[in-house]
């Protein structure tokens, strides 16, 4: 059930960091707080599709 995301920045809208999830467990987009070396800050990714 593991399926393979890409996390885009918020601020920037790059694709900075791929990840799995599951998605029986979270069906819902995740978000993270994670280091954009565009932005070059913290700042919060969230799941695309």
């Amino acid at each position: 059930m593991r399926v393979g995301v890409a996390l885009a920045c918020s601020e920037c809208k790059r694709r900075n960091y791929t990840t799995a999830k599951n998605k029986k467990n979270d069906p819902n987009r995740i978000e993270m707080k994670k280091y954009c070396k565009f932005c070059q800050t913290h700042t919060l990714h969230k799941e695309t599709r």
